[in-house]
This record gives C-alpha cells, sequence and structure tokens, in this order.
C-alpha cells in the first residue's frame, strides 16, 4: 500500500512541473530536493550548512517549499529539526496535507544514505531557483517591450533594477582559514617595504595625504565631500593625473557630471599650466600653443578611462568596472559624484534609502573588485549657515545619507578658507592659495588634516613644496586670468624661474 500510496505522490510531483510558454519544462532538481530535505530531517545541526544558501522560494515543489519553511520556523526558534518537529510545525501552521502529509514527510528521510553532499545538491536548488527567475524576468521584460505604451527608457531602468537584485542573490564568500590571509597580508607589507615610499597602496601623488594614508587601500570606499567651487572635481583629475601619468598606473574615472570632452579639458588646463578660459576659448598665444604641443605629450597613452555616461546606474557601474579591471587592469575608480547616481530603478520610500543602497553598494563593488573607490560627494547647506572657522565641514554635513559615513573606510572634506574671505588664520598663518584636507574619518588608520596648494586658474591641487609654491607666486597666480598669462609665460621662456621660486620649505 505504501508502494503504491509512494507512486501517487511521484506522479503528483511530475504533475507539478510547469511547461513554460517556449515548450519547455523549467529548470527544476525534484530528486535533489527531496535528498536536502530528508538530510536535514536526519543530521543535527544540518540546517547550518544550507541556511545562507537556500530559502523556501527556491524550492520548485509547492511541498517542499511548505516542508523547508517548516524547518527554517524550527532552526530559527533553536528547536530540533527532526520528521516529528517538522510534522507538528506543519500542522501548526495549517499546511500538513498541502505538503503531502506524514506519509510523504517519511518517505523523505528513507530515501536519504547520507549527508555528505548535502551543500552541494543545496547550491544545485539554489541554481535552479536562479534560472527560474531569469526566465521569469525574461518574460515580464518581453511582454512590456511590446506594450507601445511604456516609456523605454523606463523599461530599460527596471531591467537593471531588477537583473541587479537577482545578480545580488548569488554573492556569497565562504569564510576562510586565517593562514592564507596571513600570508597575503605579509605579502603587501613585503611589497610595501619595498616601495621607496613605502606605500601599501595606491599613491594619490600627495605626499603628506599618502604619509597618513598609506596610499588608497584596495577594497576601501573613500568619499570626498565638499560645498560647490570647493574644487572637487579638481582634486580627483590632479589625483587621475598624478596616479596615470607619473605612475603609469591605470585608473577609470566616471563622470556623470561632466562631458568626457569637458573633462579632458580640463586635465589639458591641469598638466599644460594654461587657463580654462584660454582653453575654452582657443585664444592662445603663439609661446602657449608651443606650450599646449609640449605637455600635451604627457596625456597622450595615459592609461586614464573617462565614462561619462549621464544617470549612471549601480548596475551599470559594476559590468563596466569589472569590464575595466579585467581588460585594462584598472587600480582605481574615480566617481564624480555620488548623488548623480542612482540605483538601478529599484523603487525606495525616500531619497535617503536610495543613496544608502548606492553607497552599500559601491563599498561591495571595492571588495569584489579588491581596488579603492572614490566618489565624490555633496555636502549640505549647514556649512554655509556656520561663521568663521565654523565653516569647515563635519561628518553631519554629508547630504542625503548618514550610511554614506557608516559605509566609508575614509571621508575626507576640501576646505578652502580663502573662498569664504578668510586669508589668514588664528596664529597669522597665509592662507592665501591653499586648501586643507581634512581627514574626517578614517577606519584603518589616523585621522588629521593635509595641507595643499591650489591653482584656480589651472585647477590643480599640488603638494604645497612643490617647486613654484611659493606665497608670492600663488597669490599672484590666484588673482586673475592676466597674472595667470604673465606668469605662464615666465614659465615658457625661462625654465629656471621653477627652482629660483623655491627656496626652501615654507616658513609655516
Amino acid at each position: 500500500m505504501a508502494t503504491e500510496n509512494g507512486k501517487t505522490n511521484r506522479k503528483k510531483s511530475i504533475e507539478t512541473i510547469v511547461i513554460s510558454e517556449t515548450g519547455k519544462i523549467q529548470p527544476q532538481a525534484l530528486e535533489v530536493e527531496k535528498t536536502v530535505l530528508g538530510a536535514l530531517m536526519l543530521e543535527k545541526d544540518a540546517y547550518s550548512n544550507v541556511s545562507e544558501i537556500l530559502r523556501p522560494e527556491c524550492f520548485y515543489d509547492k511541498k517542499h517549499e511548505l516542508i523547508f519553511e517548516s524547518i527554517v520556523d524550527l532552526a530559527v526558534s533553536g528547536r530540533p529539526v527532526d520528521m516529528l518537529t517538522v510534522t507538528e510545525q506543519l500542522k501548526k501552521n495549517g499546511n500538513l496535507k498541502a505538503a503531502g502529509d506524514l506519509l510523504y514527510i517519511s518517505e523523505l528521510t528513507n530515501d536519504v544514505t547520507g549527508t555528505a553532499h548535502l551543500e552541494y545538491h543545496a547550491k544545485i536548488i539554489a541554481q535552479k531557483f536562479l534560472s527560474r527567475e531569469l526566465i521569469k524576468f525574461s518574460g515580464l521584460i518581453q511582454g512590456k517591450a511590446y506594450d507601445e505604451s511604456i516609456d523605454v527608457d523606463d523599461l530599460m531602468q527596471e531591467a537593471e533594477g531588477k537583473l541587479f537584485e537577482i545578480s545580488q542573490r548569488n554573492i556569497k564568500k565562504d569564510a576562510v582559514q586565517i593562514n592564507p590571509v596571513i600570508n597575503n597580508a605579509i605579502s603587501a607589507i613585503q611589497k610595501a617595504a619595498q616601495k621607496k615610499e613605502g606605500l601599501s597602496g595606491v599613491s594619490s601623488g600627495f605626499t603628506d595625504l599618502d604619509k597618513i594614508t598609506s596610499g588608497w587601500q584596495n577594497s576601501d570606499l573613500i568619499i570626498i565631500a565638499a560645498r560647490p567651487a570647493m574644487g572637487k572635481t579638481a582634486l580627483v583629475l590632479s589625483m587621475a593625473k598624478n596616479m596615470a601619468v607619473n605612475f603609469k598606473i591605470p585608473v577609470a574615472l566616471f563622470s556623470l557630471e561632466m562631458s568626457n570632452v569637458q573633462l579632458v579639458n580640463r586635465l589639458i588646463t591641469n598638466v599644460c599650466e594654461l587657463s580654462g578660459e584660454k582653453i575654452k576659448s582657443g585664444r592662445l598665444e603663439p609661446y602657449e600653443w608651443e606650450q599646449l604641443d609640449h605637455k600635451i605629450n604627457e596625456l597622450y597613452d595615459a592609461p586614464i578611462y573617462v565614462d561619462d555616461t549621464p544617470s549612471l546606474s549601480i548596475f551599470e557601474l559594476r559590468t563596466k568596472a569589472r569590464r575595466l579591471v579585467r581588460e585594462h587592469d584598472v587600480k582605481c575608480i574615480i566617481i564624480d559624484y555620488l548623488q548623480l547616481m542612482n540605483a538601478s530603478g529599484m523603487a525606495y520610500g525616500s531619497r535617503e534609502q536610495e543613496v544608502s543602497m548606492i553607497s552599500r553598494s559601491l563599498k561591495g563593488l571595492a571588495k569584489e573588485l579588491n581596488i579603492p573607490i572614490i566618489a565624490l560627494s555633496q555636502l549640505n547647506r549647514g556649512v554655509e549657515a556656520r561663521t568663521g572657522e565654523g565653516k569647515r565641514p563635519q561628518l553631519s554635513d554629508l547630504r542625503e545619507s548618514g550610511a554614506i559615513e557608516q559605509d566609508a573606510d575614509m571621508v575626507c572634506f576640501i576646505h578652502r578658507p580663502e573662498y569664504y574671505g578668510i586669508k589668514e588664520d588664528s596664529t597669522g598663518k597665509d592662507l592665501t592659495g591653499l586648501a586643507e584636507i581634512i581627514i574626517a574619518k578614517h577606519r584603518n588608520g589616523a585621522v588629521g588634516d593635509v595641507w595643499l596648494t591650489f591653482k584656480n586658474n589651472f585647477v590643480r591641487f599640488e603638494n604645497i613644496n612643490d617647486p613654484g609654491n611659493s606665497r608670492e607666486y600663488i597669490s599672484k597666480m590666484n588673482k586673475s586670468p592676466e597674472d595667470s598669462t604673465m606668469i605662464t609665460q615666465t614659465i615658457g621662456d625661462n625654465e629656471n624661474f621653477i627652482k629660483q621660486s623655491q627656496d626652501g620649505p615654507l616658513p609655516f
């Protein structure tokens, strides 16, 4: 009689298989599902081995979904999991009949020979579920694509969001024993020791900043935030130039605010030391054309990859970033700027929740690719309301989401006192042409302040003790485009000018 009932139940299981519109049976592994459920009810603590792999909806057969749901209820509440307790839990949930009754549950345990391959079998079930989700997703998008009343751009955003959600379910990383991790750490220390600067990460090209950070570290999310006109883009462009031109480190720059031509124009201004207005108008003197022709060669063949996709989504960024790392060995990614991104068309209750999702995803991407990701961020208007030294940014000024502060490994602010009319500090130090980089959060190191020189007409940041950064020179250069032209001509006519203007460390 038991055999006849078993045949009947197996027949019912086969009947639950749904034929898709393409005439194909959807991906499923019913026998594997039975084996996993039986193993979970036989082996103590077996659930812990599959808890991160399986969810009730992963099971194709509805009976199996209800049984696993009861197993989860038992395991989460700390009660034992076996045939009898699962049966009782099904009764309590009112699902015993729908789950195939006591006889079917007992057959699940009778067919199990062991639990040695439990995790492997669980992964099979999870993969089949993902395949079904992709089939369902593609069918949904296909149906909507035929609907001419739906905007294609909106549909693209929805498709990106749904696909991103599906892909996120399959990102898992197992714990590893500490020995290989120690070996990796020692290897990184040895590599840093071999470098003249003693840096373990990607150099920014700014000496004092690198001393605090030891370079931008792999897997770190670095947020650089400031109010408008503080020079956020100028800072990362200066860093990108330092990395790619000076150190030959491949870097990718995602610009959501400027076109790639605008961005490259600012790079040309930075490298060729020509004012932005002259680059824009093309009204260059003969010596300036020579200067442009000579210095532009620094940018040719530089490993800088620029992407100006507007309203970039997290899903698009992940796809592009993976390709850049795989094909061009990119070592650092810069995003200008975070608040212009979107979360792949997924629905959120507020913009704050969406920004939280973006910052969390950026941190996850940095870990996945094992490279530093530098994201620019806006600050709220609270900075403008404060007076005097109170205009120095604080962590609470980060715009739209406290999650940015939580997810970031490092938060840096740019503060230029001169912009607010503050020409010297309380000790009388001249602040003309200076920018303060405030390291307000550093998960793996010290916080502190770093002073850099900001050359306004060349939209460029430099080390404060670099040649040509005397107080008088900076003051003249930041005064007006005419002064900048005069000084640029002096540099072009006299190569010794830079050396003569640097007599040693600044007096402050």
